[in-house]
């Protein structure tokens, strides 16, 4: 009797142990020293986890070229926040490829040691942010909560979560928390010439937008700074080109011949950014004969 007393408590606490697992648990606070940048995600489980990043792409200001009006837009905001003066939650949007996610590398580089901390969230996740917040609001760091290639279809639940946290929940902003996204749409969601249909027009001309239109604006509109990046032209690509190229270690003689390459591999792949470009550099650059 004992013995099958003992196997039903025995079984009883394996059973405990799976149900606890199953169930969602608060977030856990990682190593904040572990990493200037760090990346939520949910397991299998379901568990939310913040994780530090090891290996962060290196980047400076300097490096990004051709976006100088964009760089100080973000880098004087940026600075706002981490004195602690009031400061925008930022969306850039435009043409791919042309530094968007690599200027924001590069601030977090630059303020990292004024106590500038990123914390990069994917859209499918963002039903959690709220729970972020609450997570760093008392910490002494200032947190860049980063959502790359941000945009939405209609009816995904991380919609709403990111609207309230940027402005419209019942709960105050936090000072150290700011919402960093970068999208190639501005206002975040598809739009159909059929929601054009729900405007009316009144006798004296004026146009009322339907609430369908007005809900998708909405969210973008929430983000208090915009900027926009616009495709390079023929020169400015290829000013890009040489500085990846002089990065790469190629000779200055050898950037000059590389022009007529670089602007046929511009053409094959039908853009003329800086994703483009330097690709273009580290083909090049890995092509060339090592120097003795």
């Amino acid at each position: 009797m004992n013995s099958q007393w003992t196997d039903f408590l025995a079984r009883a606490e394996q059973l405990m142990e799976r149900v606890e697992a199953a169930l969602p648990h608060g977030l856990q606070r990682p190593d904040w020293s572990a990493s200037i940048a760090f990346r939520y995600r949910r397991s299998r489980a379901g568990q939310g986890v913040i994780a530090p990043v090891r290996h962060i792409g290196a980047i400076h200001l300097d490096d990004l070229k051709e976006i100088d009006i964009q760089k100080d837009k973000i880098r004087r905001n940026t600075e706002q926040f981490v004195d602690g003066l009031p400061a925008n939650n930022v969306l850039l949007t435009g043409a791919r490829g042309t530094g968007k996610s690599s200027l924001i590398r590069a601030v977090l580089h630059a303020y990292a040691v004024r106590g500038l901390r990123l914390i990069e969230v994917d859209k499918a996740d963002l039903v959690d942010l709220p729970d972020l917040v609450d997570l760093v609001a008392q910490r002494p760091e200032k947190f860049i909560v980063f959502c790359d290639d941000l945009s939405f279809e209609d009816g995904e639940p991380g919609y709403k979560a990111l609207k309230s946290v940027l402005d419209g929940s019942v709960a105050a902003p936090t000072n150290n928390v700011l919402v960093y996204a970068t999208s190639n749409r501005r206002h975040l969601l598809p739009e159909y010439m059929a929601e054009n249909l729900s405007y009316t027009h009144t006798d004296d001309g004026e146009v009322h937008p339907g609430e369908v239109v007005e809900e998708k604006i909405s969210l973008s509109e929430r983000f208090g700074l915009w900027v926009s990046f616009y495709p390079f032209n023929q020169e400015e690509y290829l000013q890009i080109v040489a500085q990846w190229l002089l990065a790469l270690g190629v000779e200055a003689s050898r950037v000059t011949a590389a022009r007529p390459e670089a602007l046929v591999w511009a053409l094959e792949r039908g853009s003329r950014s800086g994703r483009v470009a330097l690709q273009f550099a580290r083909d090049f650059a890995g092509r060339q004969p090592a120097v003795p």
